[in-house]
């Protein structure tokens, strides 16, 4: 594969990268940390990803920097068929509530420019004749739930909105994964008491990988996470405003 990482020098994104790295894909790296990029090109280019692993900046709250980064990665890898999108925001309800600053960036980065990346990453997978887009969204999207009501407002509008394109460009070659970790234990999670199932970044990463190479729509990572929504979907709304999952 010629795969685009948005968000891969960190946790699992991170973690899906050197999967792909180790089988010999071949990698360009977008964000908006150089130095974080350059020991992550370093890292994959070690592990035997093919040819050099190109880096570019693209920074999730600047829409201006999408387009020219997508360019950046075509004229490096000469073709791109999977752009995977691991980079997001996550901050509790309590800060969320509280900061409105706060609040309007998470917003923004998940939902409004995460889309209007998507946008530009349909725009040139279709150039081609399609490819696999592949995005992280969220079980927080799932269902309102009390701990997540705004992280899970911003996932749950990226999923339905993932969904459509998937069922809108499907024939015109463009096939879109949606990958919805339950809690997995990273730095975006750190100081939080982990649930029950809780997650590792490698193995959200093979579930992921395996779910791009069988052209896979959706998949829950840790996989009892499906199980556990689908659970969640049929509580009442009752049982909904007592609980606090």
């Amino acid at each position: 594969m010629n795969v685009v990482f948005l968000g891969a020098s960190k946790g699992m994104g991170r973690a899906l990268a050197r999967r792909m790295a180790e089988r010999g894909d071949r990698i360009f790296l977008i964000g908006r940390d150089n130095d974080d990029l350059r020991r992550s090109a370093n890292d994959l280019s070690n592990l035997g990803a093919t040819g050099e692993v190109g880096v570019a900046r693209c920074d999730l709250t600047d829409r201006k920097t999408f387009a020219p980064a997508l360019q950046s990665a075509r004229a490096g890898l000469g073709d791109i068929d999977t752009i995977v999108v691991t980079a997001g925001a996550f901050a509790q309800q309590e800060d969320l509530e509280r900061d409105a600053e706060l609040r309007d960036q998470l917003l923004t980065i998940n939902f409004t420019n995460t889309i209007h990346f998507c946008e530009e990453a349909r725009r040139v997978l279709l150039e081609r004749g399609g490819g696999r887009l592949c995005v992280f969204s969220s079980v927080a999207g799932e269902r309102g739930r009390k701990p997540v009501i705004l992280y899970g407002a911003s996932k749950a509008g990226l999923s339905y909105y993932l969904e459509a394109i998937d069922h809108k460009y499907h024939d015109q070659g463009l096939q879109v994964t949606v990958v919805k970790p339950g809690f997995v234990k990273t730095s975006m999670t750190a100081g939080l008491d982990p649930p029950p199932f809780a997650g590792e970044p490698e193995g959200v990463a093979r579930s992921v990988l395996a779910a791009i190479d069988q052209g896979k729509p959706v998949v829950y990572s840790p996989a009892i996470w499906q199980l556990i929504m689908l659970v969640i979907r049929m509580l009442p709304r009752t049982i909904m405003r007592k609980i606090g999952f």
